[in-house]
């Protein structure tokens, strides 16, 4: 087929929470959320290393909104879905809060700076949704944060978070736009700077409720245009269309005139950009619906592509669809990253760019053209009625893929004959295939198929939380899980709609009066046998590629999996890996991983307390885990601040809420040696009587050793401080000032074998993020 599928159309206890080559910035900030505006997740520091990883811990905690907010709107509930990385410009962190709002805190005490206020005070105003980052600006002088919350896009004064006032209006402008359903803009990676222009993409045009037009049998919707903004006044520069409009360029590879009124398609995940040739790299998902295309014959440009636009015009430069015609949800859903390679002895400016299938495809960021061939095969036929798969689909020749591919029988769990036994049989009511097997209409009849199972899920192998890379050694860490997925048809009852098959529940008639409405039908199985994943582990994975050969070096699991599981925990199984999206961060020596939360969307992640790993990065040898409270719901980050390396990661789960916490090298001292000092003659005099000269507690509880840490570990300083200012001493409680009470307080921590630091606290106010943890 004479096609070509490239289109060059030009040419402690306060810690926590990094480096740019792009951006300018010092190597201990970090930036972008990615680390760098390519991606890298990458940081050249090294003070946590091989030798000290296992003396990591958890010294800082800070909720996922600030109290002063939470004060003002009681009835806020944020999500536990907390998203929000931190940046880390010159001392101070950016990230955006629970609800979308931006917080300022102090890289060295954690203590809050500023909170950007809701535009009204009022419930409706305050409420929102997290997103993955903020954008940070600097030209001289002028330091501009920018967000994206809900509808609006924001600029605000980076040291004081005052709004803008010449950028739309007051601060802000809106980015809605007509959709057929209405539907309310959102965009959950928030801003990208290029330069001068902030480059908007989006999560859809269609409803929340109706999956952002993945699913369903409604082919209408909005397709979600990239957008660039003037960082100075907010005035829209640009938009390019991603359903190319009559007269443009593509618009012919949409048949049946679909391109007037198909849409979805979006930046899900971030942009990158190369500041220095003024491109941004944009990474497109799936078309409406995603399941079924008999509406929408042809390729469908741009869906499912890989996009090189000129961010100062928005004109495109160049193209490569991944998929075409897409019938699986197989989503460009990952962070284009950036880094230059040395192949064949060519020094290559490379874009490394992957989906849901997990493959790598990797192009010369300059031209668009390929480094290694990839191949146009043939892939399996629909038979579905109305339906025109696409006869090929690109598989890249190099490097190989991340994840399994495929479904066939041995891929079916069987760690005992009777686990594989009843796997076949389960799977035998479905149709399996290779790589791009079309979904399948359900079979009612008795018998009959249920649909198609696949490898990759629509989930994907990867996702936003795929890709590290290590400039380096030219490695790139990719991070995924296998997981199955379900691919079923039914008819749609809507006999004008052009989109004749949908997935997902049938919609029903209007009830006659008096009518008892059936219950809705499940046509989604759980893909398990006796509670345990259908198919083998890993269910989630590491693997390390070197991007100068196109090899894969190393890969293991992460995480134990379910090695507990009553059928499986006599069988002294390796570990099986955790599903789910972590994300990975590579520095000098190693690779940083948490176990994701099943807070996230995607069916996966750990419910409940979970880990925080360093591996070797050269051979994927687990060095240190960390146990973490609940599982990590963003991606990790590191910087150094007042001569330490810290790591903060965002975090949330049931039972426990969500924010931020910081891990540090065996605890990082908020008191100071002459503060405990006094604090240890303070407390001879009033509170020795009851508690012993000795901390150990005659007359009232103890406060060193076993039986303090029972009580406080986990709690916030600022707790254990507010005990001691409220209750003490018992014959004259509330009499001891806050100073001598935080002196008190340092000589406590001191005992108990916290380290000192150079400055003493000074406000108990800095108290409130601060966790106890016990030294190991």
């Amino acid at each position: 087929m004479a096609v070509s599928f490239l289109r060059l159309t030009a040419v402690a206890a306060i810690l926590v929470f990094g480096a740019s080559a792009q951006s300018g910035s010092t190597p201990g900030d970090w930036p972008t959320y990615g680390g760098d505006k390519g991606f890298k997740r990458y940081s050249p520091l090294d003070q946590i290393n091989r030798d000290n990883a296992k003396k990591l811990v958890i010294v800082w905690g800070r909720p996922a909104v600030d109290p002063r907010i939470k004060d003002k709107f009681p009835d806020l509930g944020p999500s536990n879905y907390f998203r929000g990385t931190p940046i880390m410009i010159d001392g101070v962190l950016y990230a955006p809060d629970g609800v979308g709002l931006v917080e300022a805190f102090d890289a060295a005490t954690g203590r809050t700076k500023w909170v950007q206020q809701p535009v009204e005070p009022t419930l409706k105003e305050a409420s929102g949704d997290s997103t993955r980052g903020v954008a940070y600006w600097r030209k001289g002088p002028e330091e501009r944060i920018v967000s994206v919350r809900g509808q609006y896009l924001y600029a605000m004064d980076a040291k004081t978070g005052a709004p803008e006032r010449d950028f739309g209006e007051n601060g802000r402008i809106s980015l809605k736009r007509e959709t057929p359903d209405n539907a309310t803009y959102f965009g959950f990676p928030g801003p990208f700077i290029v330069n001068d222009v902030i480059v908007v993409g989006g999560n859809g045009g269609g409803r929340a409720a109706a999956g952002y037009g993945d699913g369903g049998f409604d082919a209408a919707a909005k397709p979600e245009d990239i957008r660039g903004y003037d960082i100075h006044s907010g005035a829209l520069l640009w938009t390019f269309h991603i359903v190319p409009k009559k007269g443009e360029p593509g618009y012919e590879t949409w048949g049946k005139g679909s391109a007037e009124y198909v849409g979805n398609m979006a930046a899900w995940a971030s942009m990158t950009a190369d500041e220095e040739l003024g491109y941004v790299y944009v990474p497109l998902s799936t078309p409406t619906a995603s399941y079924y295309g008999g509406h929408r014959p042809g390729m469908d440009l741009y869906s499912d592509s890989l996009l090189a636009l000129n961010a100062k015009t928005g004109k495109l430069v160049w193209y490569y669809q991944l998929i075409h015609h897409d019938l699986w949800e197989y989503d460009a859903a990952t962070p284009p990253v950036l880094g230059d390679i040395t192949v064949d002895g060519k020094r290559i400016k490379a874009v490394i760019a992957s989906n849901k299938t997990g493959f790598l495809y990797v192009f010369d960021r300059v031209t668009g053209k390929p480094v290694w061939p990839i191949e146009e095969r043939p892939v399996p036929k629909s038979n579905v009625p109305g339906e025109e798969t696409w006869p090929t689909q690109p598989f890249p020749t190099k490097p190989p893929a991340i994840d399994r591919q495929g479904f066939t029988e041995d891929d079916l769990i069987d760690f005992t004959p009777q686990l594989h036994k009843e796997a076949i049989e389960f799977a035998s009511h479905f149709v399996l295939g290779p790589l791009f097997t079309p979904p399948t209409i359900i079979e009612d009849e008795r018998g009959g198929k249920r649909g198609t199972l696949a490898l990759p899920s629509d989930w994907g192998a990867a996702n936003w939380n795929t890709g590290a890379f290590d400039p380096e050694t030219g490695m790139y860490y990719a991070v995924s899980m296998s997981m199955p997925t379900l691919y079923a048809l039914r008819r749609n009852p809507n006999a004008n709609s052009p989109m004749l098959y949908g997935e997902g529940l049938v919609p029903r008639a209007p009830k006659r009066p008096g009518e008892v409405e059936p219950p809705p039908q499940q046509d989604f199985p759980d893909l398990s046998v006796q509670g345990l994943p259908l198919i083998k582990p890993p269910y989630g994975r590491i693997t390390a590629i070197d991007m100068n050969q196109g090899t894969k070096v190393w890969m293991t699991p992460n995480g134990d999996g379910p090695r507990d599981h009553p059928l499986l925990k006599d069988l002294n199984l390796p570990p099986l890996g955790n599903p789910g999206r972590p994300v990975a961060l590579v520095t000098k020596t190693l690779l940083f991983i948490a176990d994701s939360s099943s807070a996230l969307f995607g069916h996966a992640g750990i419910s409940g307390p979970a880990k925080f790993r360093a591996y070797d990065k050269a051979n994927g040898k687990l060095i240190a885990q960390v146990d973490l409270p609940v599982g990590a719901t963003g991606g990790p980050m590191t910087y150094m601040a007042d001569g330490n390396q810290y790591i903060v990661v965002p975090i949330g789960g049931k039972g426990y809420g969500a924010g931020w916490v910081g891990l540090g090298v065996g605890g990082v001292g908020i008191f100071s040696e002459a503060q405990a000092q006094r604090g240890q003659n303070i407390y001879r005099a009033k509170c020795a009587g009851c508690h012993a000269a000795d901390l150990t507690g005659e007359h009232a509880p103890a406060l060193r050793g076993d039986s303090f840490w029972s009580e406080w570990e986990q709690e916030t300083v600022h707790s254990l401080y507010g005990r001691i200012i409220g209750n003490m001493p018992p014959d004259d409680p509330s009499s001891l000032s806050p100073k001598d009470t935080v002196d008190i307080l340092a000589y406590i921590l001191q005992i108990n074998g916290l380290p000192a630091a150079s400055k003493p606290i000074e406000n108990a106010g800095d108290l409130n993020n601060v966790r106890l943890q016990r030294p190991k």
